[in-house]
């Protein structure tokens, strides 16, 4: 069974990559009406419209290497935060320092709050919409659009000592030596 249908149409609902926004900005800047943009590529006048609406923000996208879609626009608040938090996390990778989802998270609310009160309000209202989380949700796809999924460890990978285990087991080993331990029967070879 497939997709329902609507007035003959698939309401399967088409994303638009950034370039399409684009040109579809720039076409009507040049004179060409909505409804000849709506037909032209197979959307609603309402779609159109909308994407003509966010023509300021989407012209100010750029966006990371490797991403064409944007499903959702977020504030230049958010975009100068993440701008600032791949700064620090940069910094702290060629430091050698170990960054958790907890750690990354923390700063991002920093610098967002360091943000959010150099920017001014008129009211508490409208500073409310402009609340920021650090959720996980948000943390993973910050990670999907920075690229540093790979880096990034978590929980117990984060916070192990390597060095310490690796003194440990020399330690171990040297005790087993020195005292004549041997291996059970049933792991000798």
């Amino acid at each position: 069974m497939g997709p329902k249908k609507v007035s003959g149409k698939v309401s399967a609902q088409k994303k638009m990559s950034i370039e399409l926004k684009r040109e579809i900005i720039e076409k009507n800047e040049q004179g060409v009406r909505v409804a000849d943009l709506a037909r032209q590529y197979g959307r609603s006048t309402s779609t159109i419209c909308t994407v003509l609406k966010q023509k300021e923000s989407i012209k100010g996208i750029t966006p990371a290497k490797g991403v064409t879609i944007i499903s959702k626009l977020r504030s230049s608040l958010h975009e100068k935060m993440e701008k600032l938090l791949m700064v620090w996390v940069t910094e702290k990778q060629l430091k050698g320092d170990t960054l958790t989802q907890g750690i990354i998270c923390e700063k991002a609310r920093a610098i967002y709050g360091d943000l959010l009160n150099q920017t001014p309000r008129t009211s508490t209202e409208e500073a409310s919409k402009y609340s920021f989380k650090a959720s996980r949700g948000w943390f993973d796809n910050f990670r999907k659009r920075t690229g540093i999924h790979s880096v990034v460890r978590h929980g117990e990978a984060a916070s192990s000592d390597v060095k310490a285990a690796e003194d440990y087991l020399k330690t171990f080993s040297e005790l087993i030596e020195a005292n004549g331990y041997t291996p059970p029967a049933s792991l000798q070879l």
